[in-house]
């Protein structure tokens, strides 16, 4: 597989952060925020790296983890429905990869539901502070 330039810094950008994430893990297993990276970088490189159904499945196994810690993670939300999404376009059966579709859809729809209450909220303390 040949590279471009710019590939080539993005595979060892993130395979660096792969491993940033890696020890940090090591060092604290209950970081979501250290989680949620760890399946980004995963999804980046199976982008540009071959495998990428073991790095797929690998990053919904990093998100799962942050979501069991911090269940209103919206990045995380956000990063499994990516992962979802890259799983439902490697497999040929159109009906295995609509659940993929699907699953990704409401992945994405908790993630926008998080940052929506969040807003709201941050907006009633506005409020309150502002009157």
């Amino acid at each position: 597989m040949e590279f471009s330039e710019e590939d080539f810094t993005r595979l060892l950008v993130m395979e660096q952060a792969r491993k940033t994430a890696e020890a940090n893990y090591a060092k604290n297993p209950l970081d979501a925020d250290n989680l949620t990276k760890w399946g980004g970088a995963l999804l980046q490189l199976c982008q540009l790296e071959r495998g990428p159904e073991a790095m797929s499945q690998e990053a919904v196994s990093k998100f799962e983890e942050a979501l069991d810690i911090n269940p209103s993670k919206h990045e995380a939300l956000w990063g499994m429905g990516n992962a979802e999404t890259n799983l439902a376009f490697l497999i040929p059966d159109p009906d295995q990869a609509e659940e993929h579709f699907l699953a990704a859809a409401q992945l994405y729809q908790r993630a926008l539901d998080e940052v929506n209450e969040k807003l709201a909220k941050g907006f009633g303390h506005l409020k309150s502070i502002c009157h």
